[in-house]
């Protein structure tokens, strides 16, 4: 069993360290746009050096995604970015190729989000890498996964939320298929895949085996179905769409109140109850059409239809505060813009504030985890193309004549100083 690494503090710039509970652990992501690299921000986020090796000449496809752009910068590329390190190498090279396979002796974790057996053609695959470092966790996203029959397929999160069922029961019924207005599928195979390394870490600190972790767009779309698959299961029929109403509960959705909507929760009777109270329709409980859950769902157009007349003599703030002081489990239909300035996103830090050496001073969405003991902090922003190669690859054990000749050979590429 290999012997522990302490953990490593890192410092980043403006005197900020990494750190979090996976301080000192090594990832390599070769991984671009969304689900691999959604992965390797939460690994970062979690305190792991994660170091990005981007493809020569132009990087992460993610960089062109420049509508819009911070200073010529995208914005797309640095939300999903920063956190990491980044360096670049010509893994069509054998040079490049070679550089990587050495970086991957001395490194943790591998994660990457080519089309199935990409990467074992360049002789980069798991079975490869794992032999000269059989402690290394390898990890890929792929559009279907590693097996079956659609395994070489290429894939994308329309075509995964397609596949999946998610546009069958998202939307308003009797529309066309709408997809999920999130790229759900990218961002849930990401965090998937970082729930498999971290799992596949521990096994490794016990046992000292690596281990390949696969998962892909259309599992973490099939992930997303539980209470519809249950109703399938059960019934044998498909459910549609149901616009924002739930598929178990009712009241359980958006209403229009005097000046806007509001997403009212009644998922248990006595939410059910606090509601009849509040609106003032205490008669409502003994009203047959709405009793039980089982009622209510068998009558939920009668049920919207008089909860909405009775939301119209208020407004929404005005129905949000009587709700909340009742304990009703209820909130505003934000605009993306109102809820990152939301107090309560504030408050769970939710929002960053990073400096770019290009794009000056950006925000990010924050990590979404707390912990009470090591927690990260992580504000290094996203980086430029090569622009870490040559600390990252002496870090690795490269001389400084390797890494001058595999620049000058067009294998690596290293950006200019920070300005």
């Amino acid at each position: 069993m290999p012997a522990r690494r302490a953990p490593r503090h890192e410092a980043v710039p403006g005197g900020a360290r990494l750190m979090g509970p996976l301080a000192g652990v090594r990832v390599i992501e070769l991984a671009q746009v969304m689900a691999g690299p959604v992965c390797g921000l939460m690994l970062a986020d979690l305190g792991a050096d994660v170091v990005k090796i981007e493809k020569t000449p132009d990087g992460d496809d993610a960089r062109r995604y420049d509508r819009p752009s911070v200073n010529g910068e995208s914005a797309a590329f640095m939300m999903l970015n920063r956190g990491k390190r980044g360096i670049a190498l010509d893994l069509k090279s054998g040079a490049g190729r070679e550089a990587l396979v050495r970086m991957a002796r001395r490194s943790d974790v591998l994660l990457e989000n080519f089309r199935t057996g990409a990467l074992a053609k360049l002789g980069l695959g798991q079975a490869e890498l794992r032999a000269v470092n059989p402690g290394l966790v390898y990890c890929s996203i792929t559009g279907w996964g590693a097996t079956g029959p659609y395994a070489a397929r290429g894939g994308f999160d329309l075509v995964a939320q397609g596949a999946s069922g998610l546009m069958s029961y998202t939307g308003e019924p009797g529309r066309e298929p709408a997809k999920v207005g999130s790229p759900v599928s990218d961002i849930n195979a990401g965090i998937l895949a970082a729930l498999g390394i971290v799992s596949a870490y521990v096994h490794r600190l016990r046992t000292g085996e690596g281990q390949y972790v696969d998962t892909s767009l259309f599992e973490a779309g099939l992930q997303q179905s539980y209470w519809h698959a249950a109703v399938y299961f059960a019934t044998g029929e498909s459910p549609g769409a149901a616009g924002s109403a739930h598929l178990l509960a009712a009241p359980y959705q958006a209403f229009r109140t005097r000046d806007g909507w509001i997403a009212i929760g009644g998922a248990n009777q006595a939410n059910w109850e606090r509601i009849a109270r509040v609106l003032g329709a205490p008669e409502w409980l003994e009203d047959a059409r709405f009793r039980s859950n089982t009622d209510r769902m068998q009558h939920r157009a009668a049920l919207v239809e008089a909860i909405n007349r009775r939301l119209a003599a208020r407004t929404a703030a005005e129905w949000l505060a009587a709700l909340d002081a009742e304990g009703v489990p209820c909130g505003p239909i934000n605009t993306l813009g109102e809820a990152l300035a939301d107090p309560q996103a504030r408050a769970r830090g939710m929002v960053l504030e990073l400096e770019h050496p290009r794009a000056g001073r950006t925000r990010a969405v924050g990590p979404p985890i707390k912990f009470s003991a090591a927690a990260p902090r992580n504000l290094r922003p996203a980086p430029l193309l090569g622009e870490h190669t040559r600390e990252v690859l002496a870090e690795y054990g490269f001389a400084p004549a390797e890494i001058e000749a595999l620049l000058a050979s067009g294998a690596a590429l290293a950006a200019g100083p920070r300005a």
